[in-house]
């Protein structure tokens, strides 16, 4: 049966996602907001409520991803220095990784969109899948605990994280490439800020790729840093 929004009602034909996520949930409610697209929220007729949609838990998800999978590369490579690491966090946390992981547990299928976005094809879009399955995640966490996430992460990135037998090209070369293809100045990086204790301080870097665009990023050395950044003006201009 479907329910206004043009989906399937909540919480039917779960069965093939539960078993892809390896947990049932304590509270279904959690899952269903993690399925549900902004667009569904925005309708008067909702029945999830004001806000019920995954926003908030695409935030979390993210958070949860990143400290497991950077805890997974500093266990697996003991002897890679912060850049190496990036780079292959970079590789494992972007938004295509996600797209991928969405898409061989079926996560198109289950999402709930407003009739408008799904008819748009908003189940296949890989930007969305990938916020949706961030809200997974989250979910997990919560419901579950840091293990149950975890477990699911190790499941679905470890092979991905086996498949880079070498480091990826790296952020700060893939946007030399692409600055050089669109005849633009090489990239310039730029110190902005230094914080915290001398032992641990953290460096904010800023990259300019002539006009096309700066963004900033933040880590623990300036080659981190300046990865992240790369990283970040890479995907906005690619």
């Amino acid at each position: 049966m479907a329910d206004d929004t043009g989906n399937r009602s909540p919480a039917k034909d779960r069965g093939g996602l539960l078993k892809c996520l390896g947990h049932n949930f304590d509270n279904p409610d959690l899952l269903e907001e993690a399925l549900t697209h902004p667009s569904v929220t925005t309708r008067k007729s909702t029945r999830l409520g004001e806000g019920r949609d995954y926003d908030r838990l695409e935030f979390l998800g993210d958070r949860v991803l990143g400290l497991v999978i950077a805890d997974h590369l500093l266990r697996t490579y003991p002897q890679a220095d912060a850049g190496k690491l990036a780079t292959r966090y970079n590789a494992l946390v972007r938004r295509e990784t996600l797209a991928v992981v969405a898409e061989e547990i079926d996560l198109g299928l289950h999402i709930r969109f407003a009739r408008g976005e799904r008819n748009s094809g908003g189940s296949a879009k890989p930007a969305l899948l990938a916020n949706a399955c961030e809200a997974v995640i989250a979910a997990l966490y919560i419901d579950g605990g840091l293990e149950v996430a975890a477990r699911f992460i190790h499941e679905y990135w470890d092979k991905h994280a086996e498949e880079l037998t070498t480091a990826p090209k790296d952020a700060k070369t893939s946007l030399q490439e692409l600055a050089h293809a669109r005849h633009a100045p090489a990239p310039v990086y730029r110190e902005t800020e230094r914080s915290g204790p001398p032992h641990a301080p953290m460096f904010s870097i800023e990259v300019e790729v002539g006009n096309l665009g700066t963004t900033t990023g933040k880590g623990s050395s300036k080659r981190a840093a300046e990865q992240l950044a790369a990283e970040a003006l890479y995907n906005k201009l690619k």
